[in-house]
């Protein structure tokens, strides 16, 4: 039975793209799997030979380690720099999305916080 080397719904394409060349250069034999129409399944890539999980896990175990320190290290970089993205900078780069995705915040804390309250009105009113 294969076994699932990375769920692509949590990694980014560029660790995905990463992954896939780091098996071909160690000849693992390994597939991939799509993501679903709707979302609920979220492919992933897989390992076929099992007699090589152990070796591969280590390999795997080994580049995160890389991609963290790397990822963190360029994150420092951008900040000293004055790239890192920041709320102000999306909502100058997209102030539609950003509109909406803060009216979508405020109607779920108006649904969460009032809807018990109008709940429990109307129980009270009611004979």
């Amino acid at each position: 039975m294969p076994k699932l080397l990375l769920n692509l719904r949590l990694a980014t394409d560029d660790e995905a793209a990463e992954t896939r060349e780091l098996l071909d250069q160690h000849h693992v034999d390994w597939y991939e799997t799509q993501p679903g129409f709707w979302g609920i399944s979220a492919g992933g890539i897989w390992l076929r030979d099992l007699e090589r999980a152990a070796e591969v896990k280590t390999l795997l175990q080994q580049y995160q380690s890389e991609r963290l320190t790397r990822v963190r290290a360029e994150r420092a970089q951008e900040i000293r720099e004055g790239r890192a993205p920041t709320v102000l900078s999306e909502l100058k780069a997209n102030p539609g999305r950003m509109l909406m995705q803060l009216l979508a915040v405020a109607l779920l804390i108006a649904l969460t916080v009032g809807l018990p309250y109008m709940f429990l009105a109307r129980l009270s009113a009611s004979p």
